[in-house]
C-alpha cells in the first residue's frame, strides 16, 4: 500500500471539500485524538497570549540558536488500527518455546481478574507515586500488602514497597552493608559462585566506581575475615541446589560481616526463611507471582532487612499514619531518605519503583493465599522430582541435590548442543551451564505432558521405557528436611479472605476506587510529564508474543523484539540527535547512573581517571548528584541566578578552577525551573573547553521533541524517560523505562551485558537484570511514534509550551508565576509562587495541595525545585475544557486564601486548613467547622455531578515517622 504525505489538516464544517489523501489520514488519526486542545481552542489560547499562530510562540519561547530547522526523518503516521496490525505482524516473528531456562525468571499464571482489573486497567496504571497519600489510599494498601508478603515469606523485619529487579536490588543491598561497615572493615565484598550471573555482573558494575572489590568464590570455602563487609549467596542456588547457610552466616557474622540473600519467593513458601537462618538482608523478584517474562520485565524487585537497618534501606517504604479523624491510614514513610533532600548524601538514586507490578504481585499472593500459594509450591517441586527421578532412570545425573523446582543435570551419552537441539526441536529452551551440563526449571504452567516432553527430548526424542504414572507414584520430595518451612506465614486476614473471583473483585474494585488518577481528571505534576496513556499503545503489552519470552531466550527467537528495538533506537537517536541509543536502563535513575559511567568509561580510555569532579547545578533534580557519587563522581554545585538559569560565570568559574579533574556537567533541559536557558550553547562550550563532557537529565523532554535536539546543543549523553515524554504509563510510581542516547565517542561505553551477543563489541557491564531491562513495555512508546509521526510530535511539543503558557497567565494574577524566560513566557511547566501566602494567611503549599483534592485534582508538584512553591506541567493531552476547570479551582482556592487575609474566613478553621473533607467528615452530625458543608465539599459547581472523594482525611506524617508500622494493619481498621 503506497503511503501517503499529508500536510497539516485544518478543521472544516464540510467533509465533502476534504481531499481523498486528507480523508484517509483523518478517519483514523491518532494525533487528534493524543492531543487535548482542538485546533480553534488552541487557536484561542494563542490569541489569549497575544499569538496568531504556533510557531511565533516558539520562537519567542525557545532560543532561535537551538531551535531546529528541519523536519525529523521519522516515518509518516500509522492509525491505530494499522499500528496494532503491523505490530502484530513484527511480534509474530518471536517464537513462544516452553522455556525452563529459569536464572531468576519463570512462567507464571496471571490470574485473569487481575489481569484485566489491573494490568489493563487505567484506573490502576495511570496513577502517580503516591505523595498525596489521601488521594493514594488504594495502591499504598496493595503496597503494604506486598511488604508485608516480603516480610513474611523472608522472616525479615521489614521490606520496601519495591525496587527495580533482582540484580539491582541485591546491588543495592551490598552499598547499604558499605554503609553499615565497621571503621576496621575492609572493602571487599563476597559473592558466592552460585548466584545467578546476571546479578554477579550488575554488582560487579555497581562496585567499580565505588571501589569495592568483589571477590567470587565457594561459600563453604571461604573464611571470615574482616576484609569482608558484606556476602551474598542465592537460596536456592542458580543451578537448583538447595544449601543450608547457617554455619555461613555464623561464620561471616564472626567478623561483623553482613549476609544477604537472594532468595526466591515461591521457594520460600516451602523452605526454611533467611530470616530463621540469621540473614541481614534479603532481595529477590517478585515476578513469578503473577508478572508476565515480558523479555525481562518489567518485575518487582524487592529487598528486606533488619529493623535496625531500615533508614538505609533504599526505595519507598509504606507506613501507617493517623489522619485528622484519628483514623489509620497509609503514606510514604521515612522520606528523609528522599533525593530531593539529601542530594549527594542520598542512600540511594533510586526515586521510583516497580508499583504497579508490586501491586500485581501482592493481589496474587492475597487471591492464592498461604495454602495456595504452598499448594502451587508444592505442585512445581513435585513435578521437578517426577522429572528428576525419569531422567535417573535414562541413566542421566542430577547434579543438584537437594533442589526445589531446578535441577542441574549432567551429560556422559550427549552433549550439551545435541539435547539443546532435540529441545529446539519440540520448542523447548534449557539452560545451557557448559558443554556437559544443562539446567532445566520448572514453574507453575508446567504440566505433566510438559515432563514427559524433556524427558523425551532427554531420550533423543524417543518414547520413554516407563510411563508417569510409574514415576509419580515412586517419587518422594526432595527439600532437605532442616530446611522445610515450619513457621507460619501470610496469617493476615487480608491474604485468607478474598479466594472467590466475585470477593477479589470486589477488593480490588474497593481499592481502585480510593485512587485518584488520569481517569479522574488531570494530574499537573511539573517535570512528571502526565499525558494520555492511550488504550492502542497498551493493549499489545499482555499479547503473548510479547509476555512470553524468556530474557535470555535465544537471538533466533526474538527477531520480533529485536526488529522493534532497532526501530526505536533509530527514532529515538533521531529525535535527540545522538548516535546510538541503549534501552537497558529500567528507570530514569538508571539511565542518570548509565550515562554518568557512559563519561567515567570515557575518561579512563583516555587515561584520564582523575576527571572525577561533576557540576551540577543547585536547581537540579535530587537524583542527579546521587547518581553522580554512585558513579564514583565528587559533586560541585553550581548556583543559580536571580531568575532560575544557570549563573554562567559561578560556571566558568568553577568549570576553569577544576579543569584538571572536570569530568561532567548534569544539566537539566529546558531547566527544573521550566524556561529554555538562553546560555545552553554557552554552558555546553564551557564544560567542553574545560575537559568535561555534558550529561543532559531528559525530564523535561517533552518541551524538546521536534523543536529542537540535545545532541543539537551539545550534550554528549541524555537520558529519556519513557514513562514521560513517550507514554509509558506511571503506573502509580512504576514502572518506567530510561534508556539513553549518547554521542559517536561514547557509543563504546553503553552498558553491555555478558549474557547475549549485540554484536557491537561493547564490553561495559550492565546496569540491570535483563540485556533490554523492562523489554515488553517498549512498545508504548514503539506505538506512540509510530502513530504520531513527525508531524504529531511536533504538535504536541508545541501544543504542551501553548497549555503551559495559558495557564501560567491565567494564574499569574493570582499567585505570580516565579520564573520566566524570553517575553516572560514559561517552556512546558511553570512554578507557582506561593511562599508568601504563608505569611498573610498561613495558608501554604501543602494546603493548597490539599484543598485541591476537594476539586477533585491531584497537587502540582509541591515544593520542588523551590521550596514553598508549587510546579504545574498541564502537557499536551489534556483539553482546554480541563484546563480551565483547573485554573477555576485553584482561583476559588485563592479566592479562599484571600478571605483568610481579609479575616472573612478563620487562620485555623477554613477550608484549606480542614482539608481534604472525606464523606463521612461532611455526613457526620457532628460537623463544628465554621465554614458550611457545602462550601468544604462542593466550593464549583461542577463538582454537584463530577465528585471524587478522599478516602482519609489529611495524614499526620510526624505521628507516622515516630510510631512506625510498615506491614498489614489489624483488620479493625481497613475498610476506613
Amino acid at each position: 500500500m503506497p503511503q501517503l504525505s499529508h500536510p497539516h489538516l485544518a478543521e472544516t464544517s464540510d467533509p465533502l471539500s476534504i481531499s481523498l489523501q486528507e480523508l484517509l489520514y483523518r478517519s483514523d488519526s491518532f494525533r487528534d485524538r493524543h492531543i487535548g486542545p482542538s485546533e480553534s481552542e488552541r487557536q484561542e489560547m494563542l490569541e489569549y497570549l497575544g499569538y496568531s499562530n504556533l510557531d511565533d510562540l516558539i520562537k519567542d519561547v525557545v532560543p532561535s540558536k537551538i531551535l531546529l530547522n528541519r523536519k525529523l526523518n521519522l516515518p509518516l503516521p500509522k492509525g491505530e488500527k494499522e499500528v496494532l496490525r503491523d505490530l502484530k505482524e513484527i511480534v509474530s516473528k518471536n517464537k513462544i518455546f516452553r522455556s525452563y531456562i529459569g536464572m531468576g525468571y519463570n512462567s507464571c499464571v496471571t490470574p485473569a481478574v487481575i489481569q484485566r482489573n489491573v494490568l489493563e486497567n487505567p484506573g490502576w496504571y495511570t496513577a502517580y507515586t503516591p505523595y498525596q497519600a489521601e488521594i493514594a489510599q488504594g495502591r499504598l494498601e496493595a503496597l503494604i500488602n506486598f511488604q508485608t508478603m516480603i516480610t513474611d515469606l523472608t522472616g525479615m523485619d521489614v521490606s520496601n514497597a519495591s525496587l527495580l529487579d533482582e540484580a539491582t536490588a541485591a546491588a543495592e543491598a551490598m552499598t547499604m552493608c558499605y554503609q553499615l561497615r565497621g571503621d576496621d572493615s575492609g572493602n571487599s565484598f563476597f559473592v558466592s559462585q552460585s548466584v545467578h550471573p546476571q546479578t554477579l555482573e550488575v554488582l560487579r558494575t555497581r562496585a567499580n566506581p565505588l571501589g569495592i572489590q568483589i571477590v567470587v568464590g565457594s561459600f563453604k570455602k571461604i573464611t571470615g575475615s574482616r576484609d569482608f563487609f558484606g556476602s551474598l549467596v542465592q537460596y536456592p542456588s542458580t543451578d537448583g541446589t538447595i544449601h543450608d547457610y547457617s554455619k555461613f552466616v555464623d561464620s561471616m557474622h564472626a567478623f561483623e560481616t553482613k549476609v544477604i540473600v537472594a532468595a526466591d519467593l515461591m521457594a520460600l513458601t516451602v523452605l526454611k526463611s533467611p530470616g530463621e537462618f540469621g540473614a541481614d538482608a534479603v532481595v529477590g523478584c517478585s515476578q513469578r507471582f503473577g508478572l508476565p517474562l515480558g523479555f525481562g520485565g518489567p518485575h518487582a524487585g524487592f529487598m528486606a532487612t533488619r529493623d535496625e537497618y531500615k533508614r538505609l534501606m533504599p526505595g519507598r517504604l509504606i507506613g501507617a499514619s493517623k489522619d485528622s479523624q484519628g483514623n489509620m491510614a497509609y503514606r510514604l514513610s521515612l522520606q528523609t531518605r528522599e533525593q530531593h533532600i539529601r542530594r549527594d548524601k542520598a542512600t540511594s538514586n533510586i526515586c521510583t519503583a516497580q508499583v504497579l507490578l508490586a501491586v500485581i504481585s501482592s493481589f496474587y499472593a492475597v487471591y492464592h493465599g498461604p495454602q495456595g500459594l504452598k499448594k502451587i509450591a508444592t505442585r512445581i517441586h513435585k513435578l521437578t522430582a517426577v522429572l528428576a527421578e525419569g531422567l535417573e532412570r535414562l541413566g542421566y545425573t542430577i547434579n543438584s541435590k537437594p533442589f526445589f523446582d531446578t535441577i542441574k543435570v549432567d551429560l556422559e551419552q550427549l552433549t550439551a548442543a545435541e539435547i539443546m537441539s532435540y529441545a529446539e526441536q519440540r520448542r523447548i529452551n534449557l539452560r545451557q551451564f557448559n558443554q556437559h551440563s544443562v539446567g532445566i526449571s520448572l514453574d507453575e504452567t508446567v504440566t505433566l505432558q510438559d515432563v514427559q516432553d524433556i524427558l523425551e527430548v532427554f531420550h533423543k526424542g524417543k518414547s520413554l521405557p516407563f510411563s508417569l504414572e510409574e514415576l509419580v507414584s515412586s517419587i518422594e520430595h526432595h527439600l532437605p528436611k532442616e530446611l522445610i518451612r515450619t513457621s507460619d506465614y501470610l496469617t493476615h486476614p487480608v491474604f485468607n479472605s478474598y479466594h472467590t473471583e466475585t470477593e477479589m473483585l470486589r477488593y480490588i474494585k474497593r481499592l481502585e476506587a480510593k485512587d485518584l488518577s488520569l481517569v479522574h481528571s488531570m494530574i499537573p505534576l511539573g517535570s512528571c510529564t502526565m499525558k494520555l496513556n492511550s488504550t492502542t499503545e497498551m493493549y499489545p503489552v499482555t499479547w503473548p508474543e510479547l509476555g512470553s519470552i524468556h530474557p535470555f531466550a535465544p537471538a533466533s527467537q526474538t527477531e520480533g523484539y529485536r526488529k522493534i528495538f532497532g526501530q526505536l533506537e533509530k527514532w529515538l537517536c533521531e529525535i535527540t540527535g545522538f548516535a546510538e541509543v541503549s534501552l537497558q536502563p529500567n528507570a530514569g535513575s538508571q539511565g542518570e547512573y548509565a550515562g554518568l559511567l557512559a563519561i567515567r568509561g570515557y575518561h579512563q580510555s583516555r587515561n584520564e581517571v582523575h576527571r572525577d569532579i561533576c557540576l551540577i547545578p543547585i536547581s537540579a533534580h535530587g537524583t542527579n548528584p546521587a547518581s553522580a557519587v554512585m558513579a564514583g563522581f565528587k559533586v560541585v554545585v553550581v548556583s543559580c541566578d536571580e531568575n532560575g538559569n544557570i549563573n554562567i560565570d559561578d560556571l566558568r568559574e568553577k568549570a576553569e578552577k577544576h579543569k584538571n579533574e572536570l569530568g561532567a556537567l548534569m544539566v537539566t533541559y529546558p531547566s527544573t525551573h521550566g524556561v529554555f536557558e538562553e546560555g545552553i550553547i554557552e554552558i555546553c562550550k564551557i564544560i567542553h573547553d574545560n575537559g568535561g563532557q555534558v550529561y543532559m537529565d531528559g525530564a523535561n523532554m517533552n518541551a524538546q521533541v521536534a523543536i529542537t535536539r540535545p545532541g543539537d546543543i551539545g550534550a554528549d549523553v541524555c537520558h529519556l524517560n519513557l514513562h514521560k515524554t513517550f507514554c509509558i504509563p506511571h503506573g502509580g510510581g512504576g514502572p518506567g523505562v530510561g534508556p539513553i542516547g549518547v554521542a559517536e565517542h561514547l557509543v563504546p561505553f553503553l552498558p553491555g551485558h555478558a549474557l547475549i551477543d549485540n554484536g557491537t563489541g561493547i564490553t561495559q557491564g550492565a546496569v540491570s537484570s535483563a540485556p533490554w531491562g523492562s523489554a515488553s513495555i517498549n512498545v508504548i512508546s514503539w506505538s506512540y511514534i509510530a502513530m504520531m509521526g513527525e508531524e504529531g510530535l511536533n504538535l504536541a511539543t508545541k501544543t504542551a509550551i501553548l497549555n503551559a503558557n495559558y495557564m501560567a497567565k491565567k494564574l499569574n494574577n493570582a499567585y505570580g508565576v516565579l520564573y520566566k524566560g524570553n517575553a516572560g513566557l514559561v517552556a512546558h511547566e511553570c512554578i507557582l509562587d506561593t511562599r508568601n501566602l504563608k505569611k498573610t494567611s498561613g495558608v501554604e503549599a501543602e494546603d493548597i495541595a490539599k484543598r485541591l483534592m476537594d476539586y477533585g485534582f491531584h497537587a502540582p508538584t509541591m515544593s520542588f525545585p523551590v521550596p514553598g512553591t508549587l510546579m504545574i506541567e498541564p502537557t499536551e493531552s489534556e483539553s482546554k475544557s480541563e484546563l480551565d476547570r483547573f485554573i477555576d479551582s485553584m482561583i476559588s482556592i485563592r479566592a479562599e486564601i484571600t478571605e483568610i487575609e481579609e479575616g472573612k474566613l478563620d487562620k485555623m478553621d477554613n477550608p484549606l486548613k480542614g482539608a481534604p473533607h472525606t464523606a463521612s467528615m461532611v455526613i457526620n452530625d457532628g460537623w463544628n467547622r465554621k465554614y458550611p458543608r457545602q462550601r468544604a465539599a462542593y466550593p464549583l459547581p461542577f463538582l454537584v455531578t463530577n465528585k471524587f472523594w478522599p478516602s482519609v482525611g489529611r495524614i499526620d506524617n510526624v505521628y507516622g515517622d515516630r510510631n512506625l508500622i510498615c506491614t498489614c494493619l489489624p483488620i479493625s481498621e481497613y475498610g476506613n
